[in-house]
């Protein structure tokens, strides 16, 4: 969410907005959410044979319990035999150590399975998400995305690791209870069953109430993230404008918000769990009651009674517990659905089904024809329109003109981040839509007019087109960026972290460590978005350096805002509006293009 967007949009209009991330809850049920999650489940059928083993036994065991109870009150207690008590309590422990061992190897498979489907979706969203094309990520917002990788797969762990297992062995051991409840007295078990439906419909009821405000409250937590996220990464801004105080209590508006929908879907949770166990708990005393009139009236025997209790209890537990875990499932299905809508997003950039092998050789090294593309957000205003270029090998072409004339955008094309709509663009004489995907990129090399860096070392930061290169390679294409004086006085030279983005390194600085990488990258086409104007006077004479080392030899558009920059290039081509108006040297464009020479007047002061 934007700072104009949290300050002006009402409560009511954010509930209202369109987000492309958060289509309404659905009202999918817990089958769903397994059904989502087999894929991944299905890939360690032996660890789940084992877990279901070890919780089968311990149920079973279980229920075994109720019957000693049973047998210590009627054999050892009522027959007043310390033998007989001592052989009881024997088998009550066995049945506890076979309990106490099931309960680790189903703890511990069960987790294990948790974490690992965690990690794998975690891998599968991260793998889908960095192959999506670019203009995906323009149109969310990148704190929702990062919400569902971390948050949403982190409450997957919990809940199959977990909440998912309680639920099982509480099912088992309820119907297993049931059963026994049946076995060993049918007149208070039909106490108990009247009961059951009074539980179990508000349960069904509420939960689908759950997940619907548990899918609302992970929005909500994701927006208070992209907020915090936006305002971090601008906080040199906030502080300039002094807008820290607006910006805190913009953020407590974003965070109460959250806090408000989770509070309602607490209050339901609490509200189902209350409205269980007063329920269950109710036909307990009731069971008591009967019983006890009927152990008093020599009907049945304490031991009897005491095991119904047991089973009766294990009964009310098991359904309290499946009623409270049921809700927690409920979030787990919301939070699936927000990663397999991710999962299931297409990307619009793809690999041909049979790509074509590049023949280097051919000329002109690249060509664009009949070129016209129009962003999918504005369709009605062409970016290009009908734009034909061709570019001999080893030739430097300089690309002005006002802006919005379309140069970033051809660039953009030809790294293949979109389609264009018409005609097309050819790398060695073949399509680039012909073309796997990595054999054109690598082919080309882009030097941002902001450079991108990671915040590990230099090592990887200039290896990161090439990760194979060796040190010797490394250093030479440091040393060709002229980067390698300022790399060795760092505090651990190419072993020293950067930081996020840079931030321990000066404009110049960062500019010729990703020149130093496309260097080593070796690409056939460089592509430079005005790589020296943000530079000062010092660091623009270093880097022009730098690039004049990188430029040699290879095919090169450089989107020049400043005309100086041009008038080494072989051609330049003038663009406006999304056409190419004319192209030419400097000195013919000055005679010819009256758009030229008006900019050339502006920067040069000619007459």
């Amino acid at each position: 969410m934007t700072q104009s967007a949290s300050s002006a949009q009402t409560e009511a209009e954010i509930k209202d907005s369109a987000d492309p991330l958060s289509p309404p809850p659905s009202n999918k049920n817990v089958s769903s959410f397994l059904a989502a999650l087999w894929p991944y489940l299905s890939r360690y059928k032996k660890v789940m044979l084992g877990a279901a083993t070890a919780l089968v036994i311990t149920a079973m065991v279980s229920l075994l319990l109720g019957q000693g109870v049973r047998l210590v009150i009627d054999e050892g207690i009522g027959a007043e035999s310390m033998s007989s008590l001592n052989a009881m309590l024997g088998v009550v422990m066995i049945m506890v150590i076979v309990m106490a061992v099931g309960t680790f190897i189903r703890f511990y498979l069960v987790t294990w399975l948790g974490e690992r489907i965690s990690a794998d979706i975690r891998n599968d969203v991260f793998k889908h998400l960095v192959r999506l094309h670019p203009s995906y990520f323009e149109e969310n917002q990148s704190g929702e995305i990062m919400s569902r990788l971390t948050t949403d797969t982190t409450l997957l762990q919990s809940i199959i690791g977990s909440s998912l297992s309680f639920a099982l062995r509480n099912a088992l051991t309820v119907s297993g209870g049931l059963i026994m409840l049946f076995v060993t007295n049918l007149k208070l078990t039909s106490v108990v069953l009247l009961g059951v439906p009074a539980v179990i419909v508000p349960a069904l009821w509420m939960g689908k109430r759950v997940r619907n405000l548990s899918r609302e409250s992970q929005d909500t937590v994701a927006d208070v993230g992209s907020y915090a996220g936006e305002i971090i990464r601008q906080v040199k801004t906030v502080q300039s404008y002094s807008r820290e105080r607006f910006e805190i209590d913009a953020f407590g508006q974003e965070v109460d918000k959250a806090f408000n929908v989770a509070k309602k879907r607490i209050l339901t949770r609490s509200t189902l769990l209350a409205i269980v166990i007063f329920l269950s708990f109710t036909a307990i005393a009731s069971m008591v009651w009967v019983g006890g009139y009927d152990v008093m009236n020599g009907n049945m025997t304490a031991g009897e009674l005491a095991a119904f209790v047991f089973y009766a209890l294990m009964v009310a537990f098991g359904v309290a517990g499946v009623s409270e875990v049921y809700g927690e499932i409920q979030r787990a299905a919301g939070a699936t659905e927000r990663l397999m809508e991710l999962l299931g997003e297409q990307t619009l950039i793809t690999d041909p089904e049979q790509p074509e092998s590049l023949q280097k050789e051919v000329n002109p090294h690249l060509a664009l024809s009949g070129v016209t593309f129009a962003y999918p957000s504005r369709l009605d205003k062409p970016s290009l329109n009908n734009v034909s270029l061709d570019i001999a090998r080893g030739e430097t072409i300089a690309l002005v003109g006002p802006s919005g004339a379309g140069k970033s955008t051809l660039f953009e094309l030809l790294l293949r981040f979109y389609d264009p709509q018409q005609g097309q663009i050819n790398l060695f004489g073949s399509n680039i839509k012909d073309i796997r995907l990595e054999d054109l990129r690598t082919n080309m090399a882009l030097v941002p007019q902001q450079p991108v860096l990671f915040s590990k070392d230099v090592w990887y930061n200039i290896r990161y087109g090439k990760p194979d290169a060796t040190d010797e390679e490394v250093i030479k294409a440091a040393k060709a960026a002229f980067a390698y004086d300022f790399i060795m006085e760092l505090p651990n030279g190419f072993s020293s972290h950067l930081g996020e983005n840079g931030v321990r390194l000066s404009g110049g600085q960062k500019q010729r460590i990703v020149i130093a990488r496309a260097i080593l990258n070796d690409p056939e086409i460089l592509l430079l978005d005005e790589a020296t104007s943000a530079l000062d006077a010092q660091s623009e004479y270093e880097v022009q350096k730098a690039l004049d080392s990188l430029m040699e030899n290879r095919t090169t558009l450089i989107i020049a805002h400043r005309l100086a920059t041009v008038l080494g290039a072989d051609r330049t081509v003038v663009l406006d509006k999304g056409t190419v108006v004319a192209q030419g040297t400097h000195e013919s464009l000055i005679e010819t293009s009256t758009l030229y020479k008006r900019l050339a007047d502006l920067q040069f002061g000619e007459s």
